[in-house]
């Protein structure tokens, strides 16, 4: 399962199921868990653990050392889940010891080709980076986001659950779950429509998400005016307290 050309770190631990193609590298401290395929030309940098059922595409570059001129070779580490599809030219960078430390990535997401994670962002679960995307350092992506073609996320932004990118935008504020946005800068479009039907809510959940999306962003309303009359009426409405807890917890301030 390991190619005879594949360099390993005598102190990587590999499961015995996991592949290892042709001239990948596998560096120190590395595990790798059951099922995971890395195929040829990749490189597995330090301190980097996979989970189960991974597959590294050709030419990825996973766990490099962060891009931050602070960084002076301290122990940082990168986490990874399990299921994930990891294509080819994709970059996911160790944390830095001035943040977390930590770059940490759930399970079920999918990295397209020439896709780049910075040092100290972490990933939720089911979430599309389609090529190109960029992701600056310490930004966090909630569970179902996806972020089209080309996407570019301002450091320290947070992306809501379930929320949609446009190809070719440009994020440098927070974004509420199912909320839609495109451009340069992003902006508010509508809610994430498919990715509602996706959860497949019912009639009347639908209709409460679309009234709290237009007393944020339709009504002319302040923010603090707008989040009382959402906790109004969110009650335990789960998607609901997702929207406003998105709201809510946002520090850079939400797109508007």
């Amino acid at each position: 399962m390991i190619h005879e050309t594949a360099i390993i770190d005598p102190s990587a631990k590999i499961a015995k199921d996991a592949s290892i193609g042709a001239y990948s590298s596998i560096g120190k401290d590395v595990e790798i868990g059951s099922g995971t395929i890395i195929e040829s030309n990749v490189v597995i940098h330090k301190n980097s653990k996979l989970g189960k059922d991974n597959h590294i595409y050709p030419f990825a570059s996973i766990g490099g050392d962060p891009q931050d001129l602070k960084y002076e070779d301290e122990e940082t580490f990168l986490k990874i889940g399990n299921n994930n599809q990891i294509r080819e030219g994709v970059t996911i960078n160790r944390g830095t010891a001035q943040e977390k430390g930590l770059t940490s990535i759930g399970s079920n997401n999918l990295f397209m080709a020439y896709s780049h994670v910075a040092h100290d962002c972490t990933l939720d679960d089911d979430i599309v980076l389609v090529n190109n995307v960029a992701l600056a350092g310490v930004v966090n992506i909630a569970k179902g986001a996806r972020l089209g073609g080309y996407t570019l996320v301002h450091q320290f932004c947070n992306i809501g659950p379930y929320s949609f990118c446009a190809m070719g935008s440009a994020v440098s504020k927070d974004i509420p779950a199912f909320v839609r946005v495109s451009g340069n800068p992003a902006i508010p479009r509508g809610l994430n429509v498919i990715g509602i039907q996706r959860l497949d809510l019912g009639k009347d959940e639908s209709s409460l998400l679309k009234k709290f999306y237009k007393l944020v962003y339709l009504r002319k309303l302040k923010l603090d005016q707008a989040i009382s009359e959402i906790e109004k009426e969110v009650s335990d409405f789960y998607e609901g307290k997702l929207f406003l807890d998105s709201i809510q917890s946002s520090d850079r301030g939400i797109v508007r």
